[in-house]
């Protein structure tokens, strides 16, 4: 049996950049590898939709996230955290990690974070310095209005920082355009590649704040994740640490074949596969979770006389599907079916017909073929 990958993380990676991840191990810190981080940083730039310099750190996403608290930040400082998911949660975990104080803006699962509430949030702690928010929620499927954010927090002092871990790539959030200040995202996701590499980029605006604060008396306690070593190692095309330097010349053909296709397309791509996905949920007699979806992953409630963690079970031992479940409270509660990155509208349509054959056997009827014909229809008429 074929095993198809449709996780919201790690995503497939493309058989060419498999294959330069079987080529010899080089040493890192030459001319050629030099002319690697040039290259990639000149790409990971035109996918940021930057002209900052993106920043390679050897981590997961988190510890791009990491690096953008406990540089931005200090301790006794104050941050808003927009949550709407297990994500935005983790932005707050960090805070109280770094001794932040985080101020929550909380939504119910499956709702964005209104602009409006970051409005109030900011009109209610003016002394907060940084505002931290999430492109696209993994845990829920939502969507979150970065560019209103940006528009909000343009015009005052307050830096906003994004996760894009599983929006960058999939969906259009152009850094410079859109007025965020920080954007972070990780190799595995829509950039294809496996787990192990973080990206980040500051703005001037961003990057006046990290500079302060380090020449404050109580400055920022990093050393791995301190980002002027990355600024400055940049500049000469290096790293101030071990790269991950396989994975980056794995990164350069994932990139290429991103620029290539177009940002354009490839976020037109994503929304294509989102509404099949999405066309599918009523057949299957399913409710989606998301009332502002993202375009790389579509949310599916799990009915409540279904055992949710026996369907992920059923789809991977009898059609090698493997898809995502829910977490924390949501756990055996939603479906999380991927769409981004290297898989295609082909693969989603083998999963809605696994879905399709699987529910029945849960007690949950299914006519056969209806959600397959609606998925066909959304993705051929959106063409």
């Amino acid at each position: 049996m074929k095993p198809r990958l449709l996780c919201p993380g790690p995503t497939p990676t493309p058989e060419d950049t498999l294959l330069e991840l079987a080529r010899p191990v080089t040493f890192h810190r030459s001319a050629q590898f030099r002319a690697v981080v040039k290259e990639v940083t000149e790409d990971l730039g035109k996918i940021f939709v930057t002209t900052q310099p993106v920043m390679t750190i050897t981590a997961s996403g988190t510890g791009a996230m990491e690096a953008a608290v406990s540089n931005l930040l200090t301790v006794g400082g104050k941050a808003i955290c927009l949550i709407s998911g297990r994500w935005g949660e983790r932005w707050r975990n960090q805070c109280k990690a770094f001794g932040v104080t985080a101020i929550e803006v909380n939504v119910p699962h499956g709702e964005p974070v209104p602009p409006a509430a970051l409005e109030k949030a900011l009109a209610d702690h003016p002394d907060a310095t940084v505002v931290f928010s999430t492109l696209s929620e993994t845990a829920t499927g939502v969507r979150n209005d970065i560019q209103a954010y940006g528009a909000i927090t343009r015009g005052r002092p307050q830096v906003l920082v994004v996760d894009g871990i599983s929006g960058l790539g999939v969906m259009p959030c152009p850094m410079d355009e859109w007025g965020v200040d920080v954007m972070v995202t990780g190799s595995q996701k829509a950039l294809m590649l496996p787990p192990g590499l973080a990206f980040v980029a500051l703005s001037d605006k961003a990057w006046k704040v990290v500079d302060a604060n380090y020449a404050a008396p109580n400055p920022p306690r990093t050393f791995y994740f301190d980002l002027r070593k990355y600024r400055e190692n940049l500049k000469g095309n290096d790293t101030p640490f071990t790269p991950a330097n396989t994975l980056m010349r794995a990164l350069r053909l994932s990139l290429k074949r991103l620029l290539e296709e177009g940002l354009d397309k490839c976020h037109r791509r994503h929304a294509r596969m989102a509404l099949a996905a999405r066309a599918a949920a009523a057949p299957l007699g399913l409710e989606l979770l998301a009332k502002q979806p993202a375009d790389g992953l579509t949310v599916y409630k799990v009915p409540p006389h279904v055992d949710g963690a026996a369907i992920l079970g059923a789809l991977e031992k009898e059609h090698g599907i493997r898809i995502a479940g829910g977490q924390d409270t949501l756990k055996g509660k939603i479906l999380r079916l991927a769409h981004m990155g290297y898989i295609d509208f082909f693969e989603v349509l083998a999963a809605v017909a696994a879905l399709e054959m699987t529910l029945p056997k849960f007690g949950h009827p299914v006519a056969p073929g209806s959600a397959v014909a609606a998925c066909q229809k959304a993705y051929a008429e959106s063409a």
